[in-house]
């Protein structure tokens, strides 16, 4: 069903919270009271922070209700909404955070009455990392969300029937927000208000039910061999590469394959595989057209691009005659740790903020089959082991204000200067070479 239908229809379970149904008639006059209290303030753009994903819901429906734009920042950091306040009228939140801005706390208020019609031109923003190191912003009309819906249904709604939605994965992102969020209400399937952090939350799920398991490499990777595991007819990853070994061992552990999605939040989804073997290839969503603009650079069009012009993808594929294709790791300086998009350049940009550094290189570092964040500064004194040790934890705690934990530096390295080509660029592979020395 469309989103103008989300609120419609005879009463049913929409959510579960613990052992609480949360129902049909509740969420719609909560929409209703937000909404009505939205449409009397004069802001236009308003982020929405919440842990609480049928809160969530609650809110984004409120705001397109009310004719307004709801905003998804990435994370909800306050000092990341701060530096937003020039974007930003407000924030609805049912989280603690000191704010710049107006901050509206989720308060669970009902209303009585009738929903105006929703606004022909409603969407939502999400801001993503860029290349660049500062935050891009992606405008989705609810046209294309809710046409990336049919296609996710008809890929798998047989097997979503009489599910229930859990996930491992955040609202606040696209796949999180497409997968938790759409999907469900779209089927009238209902969803968990709470996410997964553990194995051990699957284990004590009701047996009565089957599901369908939204989730991540970092977390799938994570699981339990000892694990008891609930029926589930769909597991989904999505948001960095999952190993095989992780897949197989899923597959053991469910008794069911994994699906796996590759898109971005420019894209949308783009492709998806079922990884029930080592060599599984992806293969396009319906409409979706792949071409190579250069020779190892290829372009994407999909009705859920706005725009004609497509996307340029940040990763190399290995294209098969049948028009399926491999993924063999990405251009850009947008690195996935665990299952987050972490953007070298923004954490080379915060670390030049503060007043002891003068400059940075990041990388990915991987140990023992685990990647982390590694970082080369250049300091504008001479410290001593103790005083950089100090001082390292002093720029951890720094960092914690805009960076999201697994985009904090692990691995330090302290230089003169950091290494560079006779063309004044970094000199990736000496930068490389200073952490082959374990820590």
């Amino acid at each position: 069903m469309k989103v103008a239908e989300w609120l419609s229809g005879p009463e049913r379970e929409v959510a579960w919270r613990g052992d609480r149904p949360l129902m049909l008639s509740t969420m719609r006059a909560q929409v209703r009271a937000l909404s009505q209290r939205l449409a009397a303030d004069p802001g236009m753009r308003w982020a929405l922070c919440f842990d609480d994903s049928y809160r969530f819901c609650v809110a984004l429906l409120a705001c397109w209700y009310a004719g307004k734009t709801p905003v998804l920042p990435g994370h909800c950091r306050a000092a990341l909404l701060n530096e937003m306040r020039d974007r930003l009228d407000g924030v609805i939140a049912d989280m603690p955070l000191s704010l710049d801005l107006p901050l509206w706390h989720c308060d669970d208020a009902e209303a009585p009455g009738i929903l105006p019609p929703l606004p022909a031109q409603a969407g939502l923003v999400l801001y993503t990392s860029g290349s660049t190191g500062a935050p891009r912003q992606v405008v989705k009309s609810l046209a294309i969300m809710e046409q990336e819906t049919r296609w996710l249904i008809d890929l798998w709604g047989t097997p979503l029937q009489q599910c229930r939605i859990i996930a491992s994965v955040s609202h606040q992102h696209l796949y999180g927000l497409s997968f938790r969020i759409f999907l469900p209400m779209a089927l009238g399937l209902p969803f968990a208000a709470q996410p997964v952090f553990y194995g051990e939350q699957l284990a004590q799920l009701t047996r009565q039910w089957r599901y369908a398991f939204i989730s991540s490499p970092a977390f799938l990777s994570r699981l339990d061999d000892g694990l008891d595991a609930p029926d589930c007819a769909l597991i989904v990853s999505a948001g960095g590469a999952l190993p095989w070994s992780d897949a197989a061992h899923v597959r053991q552990r469910f008794g069911c394959p994994v699906s796996e999605i590759y898109g971005s939040t420019e894209t949308g989804v783009i492709a998806a595989r079922q990884f029930d073997r080592p060599d599984a290839a992806w293969r396009c969503m319906p409409q979706v057209r792949l071409a190579a603009v250069t020779p190892d650079r290829w372009q994407v069009w999909s009705p859920l691009i706005a725009g004609s012009d497509g996307w340029r993808l940040d990763d190399r594929l290995l294209m098969q005659p049948d028009g399926q294709f491999q993924l063999a790791g990405r251009h850009d300086r947008i690195v996935k740790i665990g299952d987050k998009r972490v953007s070298l350049s923004e954490v080379e940009r915060r670390l030049l903020s503060l007043p002891e550094i003068t400059d940075a290189a990041a990388l990915a570092v991987t140990r023992q089959g685990r990647q982390a964040i590694g970082v080369v500064v250049a300091l504008n004194a001479v410290l001593d082991d103790a005083a950089l040790h100090q001082h390292k934890q002093q720029w951890k705690r720094q960092l914690q204000q805009w960076l999201e934990p697994l985009a904090i530096p692990r691995y330090w390295r302290v230089v003169a200067a950091i290494p560079v080509t006779s063309q004044s660029k970094r000199a990736w592979l000496q930068i490389e070479e200073l952490f082959d020395v374990a820590d």
